[in-house]
């Protein structure tokens, strides 16, 4: 796949997931911004993706797309939604390409001419043929994200697969790093890296005769899909952060009406862009627990900026900027955010809150909660049924929705702007519950 349809299937499924096939397909294509075309045309894509890469998805090519992800416990154990990391973002071409050099290196080490002289004749007459620049960009592209590894002498350069790992280890100590990687990736942020490990690593014990049963101890219930499919922008952002690069992307905002748009490619039939271009020094990326989102701060031509990761789109990498700017952008941002919640830059205000001790419990996990979520906030005074939290945070939107998720043993003493608030709230909720 092209890194443009990549953007465009990272959206799809995030619809798809969110909506739960509430939409028909001229809703659906509306939304996204796309033709009820080219939506035919991407999910018959996942599809044939879903289907060779999942064994325990059907072979029928007529079953519906928004069927295969649910929200079972039992399916939950591979997150569905990873196929598409799975998935190549390449063309076909060079998939191919790529698949015939790694397993050719996998039996013995190869010079790159050896390697073109290999393709040449393997490859079907249909797939055209490579030349010795695109063997050696492969092999480049292949040692970077640590596939392969040059072997150390003279020229010209062999190369092999960079499996040490699994031939270094045990089975059984395979074992054990397969139980590791399977909690981590399933319990810590990011996620997706985990998972792909985690399959190499599945796929390498099932050859040496492990049933699947003994390979799936746990099983997981994953609440925020999006987030995995998000972290399709998160490695290149740290990427551009490591290396101080600007970086231009089109952006959708959560309240906007579409969400995607294709490139204006046919200078013959223009059409109106969706989305705003944005272009920034990207400073730092932040996790939202409460709600499973990632986003985006760094400068642009209005200073400060913040962006939810889930709206952008087409990115690309500028130039980079001197150490001495991106320095000082960063202390200015760090000083911006030093008490916020989360990524809030508004005025800071002190807020004070009584937290009711359970009455029956042994332990006081009300006060091991607040302690351990409770951020740079102290408890400054204490009683036998009650204690009494402070903290200074910038603005109070970002940190209602955790004192909400305390419900009762949760009182609001200061400012009196946000007691009103709660109250309110609380009043609208139990309108909720009022009988009929």
């Amino acid at each position: 796949m092209a890194k443009e349809s990549f953007d465009k299937e990272i959206q799809f499924l995030r619809m798809l997931v969110l909506t739960s096939g509430a939409f028909n397909r001229q809703q659906f294509a509306e939304r996204l911004g796309i033709s009820v075309h080219t939506f035919d045309k991407t999910t018959r894509k996942l599809k044939d993706v879903a289907n060779s890469l999942q064994a325990n998805l059907p072979q029928e090519q007529d079953r519906e797309l928004s069927e295969a992800i649910r929200f079972r416990y039992q399916d939950s154990a591979d997150p569905l939604l990873l196929f598409l990391f799975r998935a190549k973002s390449v063309k076909e071409t060079e998939s191919e390409r790529l698949s015939l050099v790694i397993a050719s290196l996998h039996e013995q080490t190869m010079t790159a001419k050896e390697l073109l002289d290999h393709c040449c004749s393997s490859l079907s007459m249909e797939m055209p043929m490579p030349d010795e620049k695109t063997i050696r960009s492969d092999l480049k592209y292949l040692e970077e994200v640590g596939v392969i590894v040059r072997e150390p002498g003279p020229r010209p350069y062999r190369y092999r697969v960079q499996n040490d790992l699994i031939r270094q280890l045990t089975e059984e100590e395979l074992l054990d790093l397969f139980d590791f990687v399977d909690v981590m990736a399933n319990t810590q942020v990011p996620s997706v890296q985990g998972y792909l490990l985690r399959d190499g690593l599945k796929k390498q014990l099932l050859r040496d005769g492990r049933s699947p049963a003994e390979l799936e101890p746990f099983l997981y219930k994953y609440h925020y899909y999006s987030r995995i499919v998000d972290e399709a922008h998160l490695f290149p952002l740290l990427d551009a952060i490591r290396r101080r690069c600007k970086v231009r992307f089109v952006y959708f905002s959560p309240k906007s009406e579409k969400s995607y748009a294709s490139k204006n490619t046919n200078p013959s039939f223009p059409r109106e862009a969706g989305g705003r271009i944005e272009q920034l020094v990207p400073i730092k990326v932040v996790y939202d627990h409460q709600y499973g989102r990632w986003y985006l701060l760094g400068f642009g031509r209005q200073g400060l900026r913040k962006y939810r990761i889930e709206g952008i789109t087409q990115m690309e990498e500028l130039e980079t900027v001197s150490e001495e700017r991106y320095r000082a952008q960063t202390e200015e941002l760090m000083k911006r955010i030093q008490t916020s919640w989360l990524v809030d830059t508004g005025r800071p205000i002190q807020i004070r809150v009584r937290f009711f001790n359970p009455p029956t419990s042994e332990s006081n996990f009300i006060k091991e909660r607040v302690l351990l979520q409770g951020q740079w906030g102290q408890v400054v005074e204490e009683s036998l049924d009650s204690f009494l939290y402070e903290i200074t945070v910038n603005g109070t939107t970002e940190i209602r929705p955790w004192l909400r998720s305390f419900g009762s043993s949760c009182e609001v003493v200061a400012p009196p702007s946000l007691r009103r608030e709660m109250i309110a709230e609380w009043k609208e909720i139990r309108a909720y519950y009022e009988s009929v």
